[in-house]
């Protein structure tokens, strides 16, 4: 007896996929499954970025600088789609969120995990985030290992060291649960690095465009939640629209932007 054939529907979970948007308003609502789907979607694109970052980090440390830069092509090319979502996010209108907002209760985008991994993968780490989840949770237990593990940053400066940068010893030993912070004296190898070595240079390039596009997206998130709600509380008891302006102009990799005079 052999196994049932593989389809579109049977590989994709397909049914199991469309039972997956649960609207809780009375109705429901209609806009509530757009606002369901947009969301879940996010969710799906979050986790493809944690799957092409990590591979980045892992072919800069085999010193593969051409499958890294088409990788990080791929990563700003969905950085790139999740901007364009938050123009169908925007044909909702305040009065239609407030139609079902109140049947989220303390759901909020701020306990998205994995957009909190992205952050922390990307340098911006904090061990108060990861306390916000419980104990022993899917959640928890990721940002936990991601919180301890190296930083794409720190898989870059690794390979201007291994080409022979003479990368300063105290940012090859950073604690990587902390935030990436500039120095200038890996500065200054920075600067020698663009004059010197296209291949290398083109790559930093790609991480101030990875940097650029999250600004972007983070901007542009600020400015559909106050075109959706004003400055109201956000869901979950966090701040809305204020919290998400205190993530802007926040670089990913200070050293990149703290040169741009120099070159």
């Amino acid at each position: 007896m052999t196994d049932r054939a593989v389809t579109y529907g049977s590989y994709l979970a397909i049914d199991e996929l469309l039972a997956l948007q649960r609207p809780r308003s009375e109705g429901p609502e209609h806009d509530e499954l757009l606002f369901i789907v947009i969301h879940q979607v996010y969710e799906l694109w979050f986790k493809e970025l944690l799957h092409e970052v990590d591979h980045v980090i892992a072919l800069l440390g085999s010193g593969d600088l051409a499958r890294s830069q088409h990788t990080l092509k791929r990563i700003l090319t969905i950085l790139k789609v999740q901007v364009s979502q938050l123009d169908i996010l925007e044909t909702m209108t305040p009065l239609e969120f407030q139609s079902f907002r109140a049947r989220l209760e303390a759901a909020s985008g701020f306990q998205s995990d994995q957009f909190r991994q992205i952050e922390f993968v990307l340098g911006h780490k904090s061990a108060a985030v990861v306390s916000r989840f419980p104990e022993g949770s899917r959640a928890r237990l990721s940002l936990e290992r991601r919180l301890q593990s190296a930083t794409l940053w720190d898989a870059f400066v690794g390979l201007m060291a291994r080409q022979g940068y003479l990368v300063p010893a105290a940012v090859l030993a950073r604690d990587v649960t902390g935030p990436v912070t500039p120095d200038e004296a890996l500065q200054a190898e920075l600067v020698r690095m663009y004059r010197s070595d296209p291949g290398m240079a083109a790559l930093a390039e790609r991480l101030v465009d990875l940097d650029e596009g999250l600004q972007e997206w983070r901007y542009r998130h600020v400015k559909m939640v106050q075109r959706t709600i004003g400055m109201r509380p956000g869901t979950g008891g966090s701040s809305g629209a204020g919290y998400l302006q205190s993530t802007l102009m926040t670089p990913l990799f200070p050293d990149l932007w703290a040169i741009r005079t120099q070159l």
